[in-house]
């Protein structure tokens, strides 16, 4: 399972389990916005998307 995450140089956005969920929420740590008449999100300067490929833990490990 991918979730994502945007990084500002001095903020560090929740991770989320799908891209879209993750920039509705990149506006509250000034990652960006979403332009009102196309609905593209747009990353201000640094700004990136940070993926990460959770694995999820069934079981136990021995």
């Amino acid at each position: 399972m991918t979730r994502f995450r945007y990084i500002t140089p001095h903020r560090t956005g929740k991770w989320y389990p799908d891209l879209e969920t993750a920039q509705r929420h990149a506006c509250d740590i000034g990652a960006g916005f979403r332009d009102e008449r196309t609905g593209r999100f747009v990353a201000y300067i640094d700004t990136y998307l940070e993926e990460d490929e959770a694995e999820l833990a069934l079981g136990s490990v021995s």
